[in-house]
C-alpha cells in the first residue's frame, strides 16, 4: 500500500491543523494505521494509532486530549486532528500502515509502509 500525507503547514500556538493521509494500492482496511512525528534532531516517535476495525485508538501521553486519530475505510484515508498545538508539537508527521502485534503498536520498526511525511510547525 502506498500513503500519502498533507495538511501540515504553520500555525501559532493553540491553533488547529487537520492531517490526512490518502492510502492506494492496497487493502487499507487490513491493516493497523498510525501516525508518527519525528522533530529536529530527535528520533522518530509514535504519536497514535487506531486499530483495524476503529473500535480502538491510543495516543502518546502528551497528545492525549488534543489529537485525535481517525480513518474512512471505504475512502482509504485517515486523519489526525490537532488541537490546542503546541511549539513542542512542530515535527514531520509521517502515516504509517502495518499489521503490529498490540505490545508493539508504539514500536516504529512495527510498521511496513510509510508515507512521506508532512511539516508542522507551531510558532510560540
Amino acid at each position: 500500500v502506498q500513503l500519502q500525507a498533507s495538511g501540515g503547514g504553520l500555525v501559532q500556538a493553540g491553533g488547529s491543523l487537520r492531517l490526512s493521509c490518502a492510502a492506494s494500492g492496497g487493502t487499507f482496511r487490513s491493516y493497523t494505521v498510525a501516525w508518527f512525528r519525528q522533530a529536529p534532531g530527535k528520533e522518530r516517535e509514535f504519536v497514535a494509532t487506531i486499530s483495524r476495525n476503529n473500535n480502538n485508538a491510543y495516543y502518546t501521553d502528551s497528545v492525549k486530549g488534543r489529537f485525535t486519530i481517525s480513518r474512512d475505510i471505504r475512502e482509504s484515508t485517515m486523519h489526525l486532528q490537532m488541537n490546542s498545538l503546541k511549539p513542542e508539537d512542530t515535527a514531520v508527521y509521517y502515516c504509517a500502515a502495518g499489521r503490529p502485534i498490540l505490545s508493539s503498536l508504539a514500536n516504529v520498526n512495527a510498521y511496513s509502509h510509510w508515507g512521506q511525511g508532512t511539516l508542522v510547525t507551531v510558532s510560540s
